[in-house]
């Protein structure tokens, strides 16, 4: 497996990690629409969080929370409206992104709540 997909495993996991930690009940990993995938779907009372996890080793070219540009947001939006009605949802929804940088020195860790409306 290449290092950036091992990386971006990892990511997932630790914003597992950090999402659990922080009252939210994961419903959904990597779950698929089209060619949308919402990396994880989690709840905290009557909102439904979709996290988008951006990992890097660096914030050399820019930070992780960057790499989220306007075709993945509508391809997310897209998925979440699928997702909502399909499963028959009465919830707030709040799209975020938790952004994480990892190397041998260092890790750290953002989440972003309501991220799409802070570009």
């Amino acid at each position: 497996m290449a290092t950036h997909n091992e990386l971006g495993e990892l990511g997932e996991e630790l914003a597992v990690e950090e999402l659990k930690k922080n009252g939210y009940e994961i419903v959904e990993r990597n779950w698929r629409y089209k060619k949308a995938e919402i990396d994880i779907i989690a709840r905290k009372n009557d909102v439904l969080a979709i996290v988008e996890v951006k990992t890097r080793s660096s914030d050399y070219f820019g930070d992780p929370q960057d790499f989220v540009n306007s075709k993945k947001i509508k391809m997310l939006v897209e998925a979440v409206n699928e997702y909502v009605i399909s499963k028959d949802l009465d919830v707030e929804v709040r799209f975020d992104i938790i952004a994480i940088i990892k190397n041998e020195n260092k890790l750290t860790l953002e989440h972003l709540e309501d991220a799409f409306f802070h570009f």
